[in-house]
């Protein structure tokens, strides 16, 4: 199951800088992960400072829904 980010994202980059696939995605107010990319490793759940990143088992369902339809529409992390 993939992770997800919801409304507490702040943008700051440091999931996108630690994923080792290139799931993240950016949006004018946050971030989101695309979930067919995603491994679920974990590794941008430990790195975000506010806490913004959960695994999607855990997540609100709406946030699992917007990260998969935000994801095609907004441009690849850098």
């Amino acid at each position: 199951m993939a992770s997800v980010v919801n409304d507490s994202c702040v943008k700051c980059g440091a999931c996108a800088e630690v994923c080792p696939v290139g799931a993240f995605h950016v949006g004018e107010k946050q971030m989101v992960i695309d979930p067919e990319a995603c491994i679920d490793c974990g590794m941008c759940i430990a790195e975000c400072p506010q806490g913004a990143i959960k695994s999607a088992d855990e997540a609100d369902e709406k946030w699992v829904k917007f990260n998969a339809e935000n994801a095609k529409n907004w441009p690849a992390a850098k």
